[in-house]
């Protein structure tokens, strides 16, 4: 038996695997684009699909499809969607594909056409009753499908992420309160500043968190305004009265999201700028946590000739050839991961400018950067939080050592001494490497109380805090 069926489609006969759901359309589209490997990620199959039985609802609805073909498409969606493991095979086409996704379309087309025929008796490959592109495709174009279906596997991978990025702001600040009594010299230009706590470097980590978390929720709010029912150029050829609202009803209940209709089916057709503004927002925040990150690769450095103010958990070797090293492989991981969110978004800032006229065609790699850079992200984050941050110690002895010996501390004395006599001080610790507490005490310059009050955390780091 041959291990192959043909097909026909309307530039001829194409040969698919016999025990293939998808036809003709994506064989071409494997053999014409054998190009990375990769496949669409899970999400993005899963909101084609809710979009496919959105729209079978939405033509039943409105009288444009048979109510059986509708009912048939529906159950062959909802096959997909509660066994998304058996199905994920057939969905073969490379993220690096013809513009603006006709290809990965047309194999949803064509495994749901086909799931759905065999359900009423058919046979794969035959498209009777249900024809991928008379049925499946209904009211539908690529041109509208693809750039809905990027903003719902968007909005629910960003569901995904931001509890761990909340979970990454809380593990900071629970770090902060554990080093809140932690006094250590501040360094600004890398040169040493006036003392900080390790407490408020680490809340300040968790705030920036926090902050570009909150951007990111924001920026992704346009992505609830969906262009679905604009059809091939915005201007709903093919699709009935009333479509565009009804297929929207649909796709909320089924995804639970927030979702709207666009306004302007043009302006949705030609600009991406929605996943532009959220993709940006996700390179805000790669760029604010490599910040952090870079911060806690500084602060680990050593043990013993670097700032070892911090020490990170162990995770692994360090070394193939040095016994006993240790590196700070989770940092490093992180930094990886998000560098490659920035490129991500790069790569989606060239695609959206891109486009002419009335799309653009450049999608399928705005979908591919967009939930890659989420996902790599949402997997590392919880194994980030918990085997590098949660382990953070603090090397007090160490901190007070660099504190107390900095010249920076001479800064508290100028309210109290004068800037010229703190100069003096500052300039003889620099030289003879006494610390300033020492040299106030033996030139019997303060007293012992007032040395005491003044080289406290809350003095020296806490006067922002005061209140009155």
């Amino acid at each position: 038996m041959s291990s192959n069926r043909t097909e026909r489609d309307t530039l001829g006969d194409v040969l698919v695997p016999a025990d293939a759901l998808y036809g003709a359309q994506t064989q071409r589209a494997v053999e014409n684009y054998p190009i990375s490997g990769l496949r669409e990620h899970p999400v993005f199959i899963r909101s084609f699909i809710f979009l496919k039985k959105a729209a079978a609802l939405a033509n039943a609805e409105l009288r444009a499809m048979d109510p059986p073909i509708a009912a048939a498409i529906v159950r062959a969606c909802d096959q997909i969607l509660h066994d998304e493991a058996r199905y994920r095979d057939q969905f073969v086409v490379d993220v690096f594909q013809a513009g603006a996704g006709t290809s990965f379309n047309m194999n949803c087309n064509e495994v749901i056409a086909n799931l759905a025929n065999v359900s009423l008796g058919g046979k794969t490959g035959e498209y009777k009753p249900v024809h991928p592109n008379d049925h499946v495709n209904m009211s539908q174009s690529t041109n509208d499908v693809f750039p809905t279906a990027i903003r719902i596997a968007t909005l629910m991978l960003l569901g995904e992420l931001a509890p761990e990025l909340d979970a990454l702001a809380s593990a900071f600040h629970a770090k902060g309160d554990e080093f809140a009594d932690v006094i250590k010299s501040g360094r600004t230009h890398l040169q040493d500043a006036v003392p900080v706590t390790l407490g408020q470097e680490f809340h300040a980590y968790g705030a920036a968190v926090g902050r570009a978390t909150r951007l990111l929720r924001d920026s992704a709010s346009e992505l609830r305004v969906l262009g679905i029912g604009g059809t091939a150029a915005g201007t709903g050829i093919n699709a009935p009265a009333g479509y565009r609202f009804t297929i929207v009803k649909y796709l909320r209940e089924a995804t639970r999201l927030d979702l709207v209709p666009t306004d302007d089916l043009r302006e949705a057709m030609q600009s991406q700028l929605p996943v532009v503004g959220t993709s940006a927002a996700l390179r805000n925040l790669a760029l604010e946590l490599t910040r952090i990150t870079n911060d806690l690769r500084l602060l680990a450095s050593g043990p013993h000739t670097g700032l070892a103010e911090i020490a990170l958990p162990a995770v692994q070797p360090g070394s193939s050839i040095m016994p006993g090293k240790v590196n700070p492989s989770m940092l490093e991981a992180m930094n990886q991961v998000l560098f490659h969110v920035i490129g991500g978004d790069t790569a989606i800032a060239y695609a959206s400018q891109a486009g002419q006229l009335d799309l653009n065609v450049m999608m399928p790699l705005m979908a591919f950067e967009i939930t890659f850079s989420i996902d790599i992200l949402k997997n590392y984050l919880p194994v980030f939080i918990e085997k590098c941050v949660r382990g953070i110690t603090a090397d007090r002895a160490r901190c007070e050592a660099y504190y107390i010996s900095s010249p920076s501390l001479a800064t508290a004395l100028n309210p109290i001494i004068g800037y010229a006599r703190a100069a003096e001080i500052a300039k003889e610790s620099a030289k003879s490497g006494t610390p300033i507490p020492q040299l106030l005490r033996e030139k019997k310059i303060l007293s012992d109380e007032e040395i005491a009050r003044i080289f406290t955390p809350e003095f020296l780091a806490g006067q922002a805090d005061r209140e009155g």
